[in-house]
């Protein structure tokens, strides 16, 4: 049974009232809205050794020392340093014993009447879970949807007393703490796209499952980490860079599964003519390929995530069903091309009418929001299982009123086949190595890469049992 959510005044009254708590609000760039909370309940100096702003660069600059960007991860960071060091330093000693600090910090660009873009910012809060503690630390970026500044103001306030109220009391639950930052709030305005434990109460907390629930819990529609696991925000990841992504289960990667995505990337950077360091190459997952609503197996995708990350990719988790979508959000951030590999089976599920029925322009508008940037489908040949034939981009059976559409795609280039796939490859599927993984059929080491058999070995994931073993 879930706990009864408790609304943001209370939150804010219940922190006043703790003596045992205290520490320092410092908010830039739409007001100081959590701070706000906290005065407006009352006792707020039970809670609140200092609340500030500075909105002016210079000023900001001589207290935070300079950065690139007042509304980035840098800043947040300096933020955080510096009042957190104050708060010790200044007060360490007489209260120290007694109190459990904490400093909030945020960055925020609001609603831009003048270019029409969306606000967005960085939260953050850096606290000890009881006196003398080490510190620990909550990063996370928003994005702000309203369509006023007010509303994005008080969705801003009210994140921020969500924040402290978690950090503070929910930290030894990372999972509610992060579902209890929308308490009272909605995602028609606002998203939450990254979100970053680290620091001693959180030495168990994996990020990349973090990452997992921002999705499965309609918090954001993507997130992102790293090959070396860190969370990475969207928008600076994918900042002028071109993209090439390959949709799979992973399940686990298969030898096939890395030749495509290599066979498309040489593609790519040569068509392109765009240096290697300029191209931003993810494999995605959707919630769809993981499972569905709260079913979704957390070990067998952190199984998942942990080959990947070893193979040094970088991963994306979405809940973009359809591939134009997919294309949509790229493009939200980039203008660069963007570059999807994928398969023959994968290509014929984009001309099924059927997958667009709740648009009004049925596929023709699908398609028209997919194509209408640089984007390149790199498709990846398969075997006829009857006869052995290949089948490819040039002899695939598109249905007879889509065949113009499909051969004008195919000659723009948006369409292209891959040929440099090895062939003996063709005949491997996910499910068949899974399934031998798991029945002790050791065929499955020569389906896969030797570095990912390796790792299912060495860890024995996907229930894999050395030849042998008893349960």
């Amino acid at each position: 049974m879930q706990s009864p959510v408790i609304d943001t005044y209370h939150k804010a009254l219940n922190l006043n009232l703790d003596n045992s708590k205290y520490g320092t609000i410092a908010e830039i760039g739409a007001g100081q809205e959590t701070a706000r909370w906290f005065f407006r309940v009352g006792a707020a100096a039970g809670t609140i050794a200092k609340a500030m702003s500075a909105y002016d660069m210079k000023v900001s600059d001589s207290i935070y020392g300079p950065c690139r960007r007042y509304v980035s991860r840098e800043r947040l960071q300096a933020m955080l340093d510096h009042e957190y060091t104050l708060l010790i330093e200044r007060l360490g000693a007489s209260r120290g014993g007694d109190c459990a600090f904490f400093a909030f910090a945020n960055t925020v660009a609001t609603h831009c009447f003048t270019q029409q873009q969306q606000g967005h910012g960085w939260l953050g809060i850096r606290f000890q879970a009881t006196p003398q503690a080490a510190p620990s630390q909550i990063d996370l970026h928003v994005v702000l949807k309203g369509k006023k500044n007010i509303q994005d103001q008080e969705s801003l306030g009210l994140l921020g007393v969500n924040l402290i109220y978690g950090a503070i009391r929910m930290h030894a639950d990372p999972e509610a703490l992060l579902a209890s930052l929308l308490d009272k709030l909605s995602t028609d305005l606002l998203e939450i796209d990254l979100i970053d434990f680290h620091g001693a109460a959180f030495d168990a907390v994996d990020n990349r499952l973090m990452a997992l629930r921002l999705v499965q819990h309609g918090m954001s529609s993507a997130a992102m980490f790293r090959a070396d696991g860190k969370v990475i925000q969207p928008a600076d990841a994918l900042y002028k860079k071109a993209v090439l992504v390959e949709r799979s289960r992973f399940h686990p990667p298969t030898k096939l599964t890395i030749d495509l995505l290599d066979s498309a990337y040489r593609e790519f950077r040569e068509e392109s003519n765009i240096r290697p360091a300029d191209i931003m190459v993810l494999s995605e997952m959707t919630l769809s390929s993981l499972g569905e609503g709260e079913g979704i197996d957390v070990d067998d995708f952190l199984q998942r995530a942990e080959i990947l990350c070893a193979l040094g990719k970088h991963v994306m988790i979405s809940d973009y069903s359809t591939f134009y979508r997919l294309a949509e959000y790229l493009f939200r951030h980039t203008h660069m091309p963007v570059g999807i590999a994928l398969g023959v089976p994968t290509l014929l599920r984009l001309f099924d009418e059927a997958n667009y029925e709740d648009l009004a322009g049925g596929i023709l508008e699908a398609f028209g929001r997919m194509f209408r940037h640089d984007l390149r489908l790199y498709v990846c040949p398969m075997r006829n299982m009857e006869n052995g034939s290949l089948i490819d981009t040039r002899n695939l059976d598109i249905p007879p009123n889509l065949r113009n559409l499909y051969a004008h795609l195919l000659e723009k280039g948006h369409i292209r086949g891959l040929t440099t796939i090895d062939s003996t490859h063709l005949s491997i599927l996910s499910q068949d190595v899974l399934e031998k993984i798991r029945r002790g059929d050791r065929e499955w080491e020569t389906m896969v890469p030797e570095k990912v058999a390796s790792i299912i070995r060495s860890k024995c994931l996907f229930n894999w049992r050395a030849p042998g073993s008893v349960d």
